[in-house]
């Protein structure tokens, strides 16, 4: 699918917002709010936009505590890290895990209540096939999004 100029200020102010009426986008990329509509399903219908989410406020729901974790398995075999990723999409404090190359196998980023509770996760979670996991629990979060770099466009501004 090819995208245009438009299609990439509509797919920033989207990660912004995507709640914003369909006339605050057109206003913003200079289109009615019915092509806003049309380019938007167009969008969803290719997988661009793969979803559209809250984002929740981890502290107002008692989940304040961020640790990365990096994990080493026992063995490099396909059923061991069959076995660990099944662990990590089965668990929905695990926010993040990811494949890496190097000396650690995975990087998984837990969301608890506080450092005793990410400990107790982390044994419940790291066990079973892990050689080692070394926990980072994270002092303040600076930077947390989810949001794309989009080819063009200045972050945010929607311009």
């Amino acid at each position: 699918m090819t995208l245009d100029e438009i299609d990439h200020l509509l797919l920033d102010l989207v990660q912004v917002d995507a709640a914003r009426p369909l006339h605050e986008f057109g206003d913003a990329v200079g289109l009615s709010p019915s092509a806003v509509q049309r380019r938007l399903t167009r969008l969803r219908a290719a997988g661009v936009i793969r979803a559209e989410v809250a984002v929740l406020d981890p502290e107002a729901l008692g989940a304040g505590m961020t640790s990365v974790i990096l994990i080493a398995l026992t063995d490099d075999d396909v059923e061991h890290h069959d076995a660990f990723r099944a662990r990590m999409l089965a668990e929905p404090r695990v926010q993040h895990c990811y494949s890496i190359v190097g000396q650690w196998d995975y990087v998984v980023v837990l969301l608890t209540h506080d450092l005793k509770a990410s400990r107790s996760l982390s044994r419940a979670l790291f066990t079973e096939h892990v050689k080692r996991f070394e926990t980072l629990p994270a002092f303040d979060v600076v930077k947390s999004s989810q949001a794309v770099p989009v080819p063009g466009v200045s972050r945010g501004s929607g311009r």
